[in-house]
C-alpha cells in the first residue's frame, strides 16, 4: 500500500505517515455514502442539526490540541492556531446551523381549495470536499457542514499536508453519534480523486485550492452534470484613499497581507496609495512590518512563521527577485530577520514599491509574505488598477467617507469587496469570486444551494 509523509516546515522533519486509500477502501466508502444517504435525508432537520451542533462542540473543545497540530503540519504560530478553532470555524459552522432551518424550508407557492404548489430543497447525495492546507478548518467547513445539514453524506479528503484535520472530524462526527457513513474521509492522490469525481455516486464537488488543482477537477468532472465549487484564490487589492483613517488602515493591511504568512487566499497581494499619502503610508506600513518576530511557531512569542514548504519558500523568493530586477525596490532587508533562511521554509516578509503591472508580483497569485504597494493619483485610476487582474475573490477600500466607499465598491469587480476591513468571511454573506477566483459559492442562506436541488410540486386536490 503507498504512503505519504507530512512533513512539517519547521524544522523538515517528518511529523507522521500515512496510507493512501486502496481501491478496496474507496468502493467501501462510495458504497456507505450511498447506502447511508438514504436514511440520513429523511431524518428530522432538528436532529441533523443537533448532531453537527455537538460535532462543532467536540472540535471547539479541543481547539488548543488542534492549533498545535495545525502549527506542526503547516507552520502557523501557536499563538494564532487554536484561534482557527474558537473563531472563524465556530462562527461559521453555528451560522449555517442557525440558518439551515430558514434556508432549508419548503417554499408555499399556493395552499388553496384547488392546489398545492410547493418547491423543497431536496439534498443531491454525496459530496466530495476537497480542502486545503492553508485554513484547514475554517475553509473545509464552509461546505461540510451545510452539506450534511441538507441531508447529505460527505465523502472528505483534505490536503496532504493536513490529513489530521479529516481525521479529526471523523473522530468529532462520531462522538456526536452520526450513523455511519454519513461523514468520512479518505486519503487519497490526484489520481485517485480523478476517478472519485467520475463516479456516479458523487453527485457534488466543492474544491478550494489553486487554478490549476481547479482546472483538473473540471476536466475529471467534464463528463458529469454536477454542481462543482471552485473556490480558487486571487490577488486580492486594496485602495487607501487620503482621507483613510490613517493609523488602523496601515495595521489592519500590514495583518491582512502577513498573517498566516500571507498564506490566504483572500490576503492582501497589493496596494494603491492616493500619492497624497503614499510615501508615509509606505513608511508606516515598512516599519509595522518590521515588528513581526519570524521564527519557531511553536515559541508563544512568534508572530511570523514559516511558509508550508522550503519548496513554496524558493518560488516566494524567486517572485521577489525577478520584481526587483524588474526595477522593484525591496523596502525590508530580510538579515534584519535572524530567522529567515533562504534554504528553508523561513521567509521574512517583504514590501516591494517601484512596482507596476508588467511585473508577476502584481499580476500572479504569489500566496506569501510579500505586498507591492503603487501610487496613485486619483480613483480612477485605483479602480482600472485594481480591475486589472485574472482574479476577483475580494477587494478593500479605505476611506472616511462611506458614501464614496460604497460607490467605488460598485465598480470593483470581485465578489466581495470591503469597506475599512480585509482578509475576513462573513459567514451571513455568500462567499463567491469572479474569472479566475472560480465559480460557486459557500456561506450564508445561499450556501446551501449548492448542496441542493429544487423539487417541484404541483398537486391538484381534486377533479
Amino acid at each position: 500500500m503507498k504512503n505519504f509523509e507530512v512533513i512539517s516546515p519547521i524544522d523538515g522533519s517528518t511529523y507522521l505517515q500515512r496510507d493512501f486509500a486502496d481501491a478496496k477502501q474507496i468502493e467501501k466508502a462510495l458504497k456507505q455514502a450511498v447506502s447511508a444517504q438514504a436514511s440520513w435525508k429523511n431524518l428530522p432537520l432538528e436532529k441533523r442539526i443537533k448532531l453537527c451542533r455537538a460535532a462543532v462542540s467536540y472540535l471547539v473543545d479541543r481547539a488548543d490540541t488542534l492549533g498545535e497540530e495545525i502549527t506542526h503540519q503547516m507552520g502557523r504560530p501557536i499563538r494564532y492556531t487554536p484561534g482557527e478553532i474558537t473563531g472563524s470555524f465556530q462562527e461559521r459552522a453555528l451560522y449555517m446551523i442557525d440558518t439551515a432551518e430558514k434556508a432549508l424550508s419548503d417554499k408555499h407557492i399556493e395552499d388553496s381549495d384547488d392546489f398545492l404548489r410547493l418547491i423543497t430543497h431536496d439534498p443531491v447525495g454525496t459530496v466530495l470536499v476537497l480542502s486545503p492546507w492553508n485554513y484547514p478548518y475554517l475553509t473545509s467547513v464552509n461546505a461540510v457542514i451545510p452539506a450534511l445539514l441538507a441531508g447529505n453524506t460527505v465523502l472528505m479528503k483534505h490536503a496532504l499536508q493536513t490529513p489530521l484535520t479529516a481525521e479529526r472530524y471523523a473522530e468529532a462526527f462520531q462522538e456526536a453519534g452520526i450513523p455511519d457513513g454519513v461523514f468520512q474521509y479518505i486519503h487519497a492522490d490526484h489520481l485517485q480523486i480523478a476517478g472519485v469525481i467520475q463516479d456516479q455516486r458523487i453527485n457534488a464537488v466543492s474544491f478550494t485550492g489553486s487554478v490549476k488543482g481547479g482546472t483538473s477537477i473540471q476536466e475529471a468532472a467534464a463528463k458529469r452534470f454536477i454542481n462543482i465549487g471552485l473556490e480558487l484564490g486571487g490577488k486580492d487589492p486594496a485602495y487607501v484613499r487620503p482621507d483613510a483613517f490613517f493609523e488602523s488602515t496601515v495595521a489592519n493591511l500590514v495583518d491582512g497581507a502577513f498573517f498566516n504568512s500571507g498564506q490566504s487566499c483572500c490576503g492582501i497581494e497589493r496596494i494603491y496609495v492616493h500619492t497624497d499619502i503614499y510615501s508615509s503610508f509606505v513608511d508606516a506600513f515598512t516599519g509595522l512590518t518590521r515588528e513581526y518576530i519570524l521564527g519557531n511557531p511553536l515559541d508563544p512569542s512568534t508572530t511570523l512563521g514559516p511558509m508550508v514548504s522550503v519548496r513554496a519558500a524558493e518560488r516566494t523568493l524567486e517572485q521577489i527577485d525577478h520584481a526587483i530586477r524588474a526595477g522593484a525596490m525591496g523596502c525590508i532587508d530580510p538579515d534584519t530577520f535572524s530567522s529567515h533562511d533562504p534554504s528553508s521554509a523561513y521567509v521574512a516578509p517583504q514590501v516591494l514599491i517601484n512596482v507596476d503591472h508588467s511585473m508577476e508580483i502584481m499580476t500572479e497569485e504569489t500566496f506569501a509574505p510579500v505586498v507591492g504597494i503603487m501610487p496613485v493619483r486619483h480613483d480612477e485610476e485605483a479602480i482600472d488598477l485594481m480591475n486589472d487582474s485574472k482574479y476577483g475573490l475580494t477587494a478593500s477600500v479605505w476611506t472616511s467617507d462611506l458614501n464614496k466607499g460604497q460607490s467605488l465598491a460598485k465598480l470593483v469587480n470581485t465578489g466581495t469587496v470591503f469597506c475599512n476591513r480585509c482578509d475576513y468571511l462573513d459567514p451571513a454573506l455568500a462567499w463567491t469570486g469572479v474569472g479566475h477566483s472560480g465559480r460557486g459559492y459557500t456561506l450564508s442562506e445561499m450556501g446551501f444551494a449548492a448542496f441542493t436541488r429544487p423539487k417541484s410540486y404541483h398537486l391538484r386536490k381534486k377533479i
